[in-house]
């Protein structure tokens, strides 16, 4: 296990996240949950619905394996990268002239005027979508030098550079802001690029991809690029459930009362935190050296970071998980209950974020157990299993947003995170799971959950006894 890698990599997660956190105060506090507040975060779901399936999640499960196993390593990694960008550019110059369809697709329950206004901030955010590629692309080479720490910290540019236009704008009115944030995002991810470039330099990776592109021409990489296509339209599929259901999740919000859309995106960030700094910094940090083991046959190698790593996570997850589901209200209310963020909103979203945390522990051993179906290339497998979850996810949504509203997608969300993880286990192997559960530490585990959810329980009512 390379622990001091994965604190670098949480740390700067936390990092991220921390500046994360202060940009949806201060735009709580400035919008609200209101109508612009669900309009800017309309428009700015579409190129993180589009970055999490092609940039993070599908490219990099698809190209770090196919780098590791390649012969002419920049002449693969030039002919990749050109070919994403150019069809990302040409998406983003149609989403630019023809916003309206697809902002439609993602609030069907709105009126036609404001789809209108929301096209407009859709057009700007979506370039995002460019730059974020060109940062994941020269971060999957980073992690391949197992350098985390540049990747980690970037994310905090983007919140920056929101912040610093709230600051700037936020006694506008909402228009104003929401317009100030899109632009706001196209400048954060430009100097999130600027950042991995410099890195890049710095390990002398500028010299492989300069190679890449001079002999491009001259080496033969369509075996390689084969090989990756059969890897990476599986990512596509297994990636895009995720992003399906969260896209699910707003177009339906859009049916329900007014806020609903921002009471997910609020308590989603809430969860993210978690999730983020624990169980995606932990796989990110593995996934390369799993990589390396699986496909130099060292298996025992590679499973021996699984066991160290399952227990680090549910340890760390349980106790997450226990702590957002008791102590949502005072969270919701110490972070975001200010001026237009009123006591009904924080009740809102403090229910939302008791149901996405019921599927914490379940989503984060599932980030952990396919990295290796995905490290192993077994990427059509993890997309059967990303499928099933969907379905799941999507049968309950329709049931429990009648009567749970907003709370009872993120219900269902985590319903299918349990699905998904079970499905996982059986496709890593049950006999390996057993072999795992089968510790001391599982004892120690529930009683340490046990312990906790009592004190935390006491905790809560203390804290709502003080703040209400």
């Amino acid at each position: 296990m390379r622990f001091k890698s994965i604190f670098t990599n949480s740390f700067g997660i936390l990092f991220s996240r921390i500046t994360g956190l202060g940009r949806d105060v201060l735009m709580a506090s400035a919008l609200g949950a209101s109508i612009w507040s669900d309009m800017f975060f309309i428009a700015f779901k579409l190129p993180n619905f589009f970055r999490r399936i092609f940039a993070e999640g599908a490219f990099t499960q698809a190209f770090m394996p196919s780098f590791v196993a390649s012969k002419n390593k920049g002449v693969f990694a030039t002919t990749i990268f050109l070919r994403f960008l150019l069809f990302l550019v040409a998406f983003s110059m149609i989403i630019t002239l023809f916003p309206e369809p697809i902002t439609k697709l993602l609030a069907w329950g709105w009126e036609d005027e404001r789809i209108a206004k929301t096209a407009i901030l859709t057009a700007i955010n979506f370039w995002y979508l460019d730059l974020i590629f060109i940062v994941t692309f020269l971060a999957t080479l980073l992690q391949y030098k197992e350098h985390f720490a540049t990747t980690a910290m970037a994310t905090a540019l983007l919140n920056i550079s929101m912040i610093t236009a709230l600051w700037i704008y936020i006694k506008e009115d909402p228009e104003t802001v929401a317009y100030a944030l899109s632009f706001a995002v196209l400048i954060g991810g430009t100097l999130q690029v600027l950042v991995h470039l410099i890195a890049i330099k710095k390990f002398n990776l500028h010299k492989l991809l300069l190679g890449g592109w001079k002999y491009k021409d001259k080496k033969n990489v369509k075996d390689e690029e084969t090989a990756f296509k059969t890897l990476f339209i599986p990512s596509i599929i297994g990636n895009s459930t995720a992003q399906i259901s969260a896209f699910l999740d707003t177009f339906l919000a859009t049916f329900l009362m007014t806020g609903s859309v921002s009471f997910l995106f609020y308590a989603n960030r809430i969860f993210q935190l978690p999730l983020a700094l624990i169980a995606i910094a932990t796989a990110a940090v593995l996934f390369p050296s799993v990589s390396k083991a699986l496909q130099n046959n060292q298996e025992d190698k590679a499973y021996a970071n699984l066991n160290t790593a399952f227990w680090l996570l549910s340890f760390l997850l349980g106790g997450a998980m226990v702590g957002g589901i008791f102590l949502a209200e005072p969270i919701i209310w110490l972070l975001f209950e200010h001026n237009n963020f009123t006591q009904e909103n924080t009740l809102e979203t403090a229910h939302v974020l008791q149901m996405y945390m019921v599927g914490l522990l379940p989503f984060g051993l599932a980030k952990l157990l396919s990295m290796f179906l995905y490290a192993s290339h077994r990427h059509l497998k993890a997309a059967k299993i990303a499928i099933n979850s969907l379905i799941t996810t999507v049968f309950f949504s329709f049931i429990l947003m009648q009567s749970m509203g907003a709370a009872g997608l993120a219900l269902a969300g985590s319903i299918g995170g349990w699905v998904l993880f079970i499905l996982t286990i059986k496709e890593v192997g049950f006999d390996k799971f057993i072999k795992i559960v089968n510790s001391k530490y599982s004892i120690y585990f529930l009683l340490s959950l046990f312990t906790f959810s009592i004190l935390i329980y006491f905790i809560n009512i203390w804290l709502i006894t003080f703040i209400r």
